[in-house]
């Protein structure tokens, strides 16, 4: 699928859509456990599950986790499962750059920074390799593409994809 992307490169607000709209599975880059529950890492994913993706979970740090969200960690992202659609990157851009070559090596659908994390450098070797990147809050952006309701009822377990 050819992807239109913004001046910087970026994906345009249309294409995420989309991409949500076909995506089956997303690996969620730096994760936090049932421990941190209250954190967004951990929230955004436990809402995308409840809505129907597949979570693969790759913490970063953590190091006793073995499962989050009821599936097994993986500890690299070349240890996922392939193909994977998205790539959603919850870590700090300076701490994503050791994960660059296996994200090159697992190229996924689309890469898809959250916002605020994006790594210039890092985007550019995946943008120049062919894979698509964005930025935005993947959780919000998903949200605001059904009835608002629905985050509210997916975070109490009370609505069914």
């Amino acid at each position: 699928m050819k992807h239109e992307a913004h001046p910087s490169g970026l994906l345009s607000p249309v294409e995420m859509e989309r991409t949500l709209r076909n995506a089956r599975t997303i690996a969620v880059l730096g994760i936090k456990p049932e421990s941190r529950a209250h954190l967004d890492a951990h929230q955004i994913p436990l809402y995308l599950q409840k809505v129907g993706y597949q979570i693969l979970p790759v913490p970063t740090r953590y190091p006793d986790a073995t499962h989050v969200l009821g599936v097994p960690v993986r500890r690299r992202l070349t240890e996922l499962p392939r193909p994977v659609d998205v790539l959603n990157v919850f870590c700090k851009p300076a701490d994503f750059l050791p994960h660059l070559e296996d994200a090159l090596a697992l190229r996924p659908s689309v890469v898809w920074f959250q916002s605020g994390l994006i790594e210039p450098s890092a985007a550019r070797r995946l943008l120049d390799a062919g894979i698509p990147v964005a930025e935005d809050c993947i959780g919000c952006r998903r949200a605001s593409m059904w009835p608002s309701v629905e985050p509210f009822d997916a975070q109490r377990g009370s609505w069914k994809p």
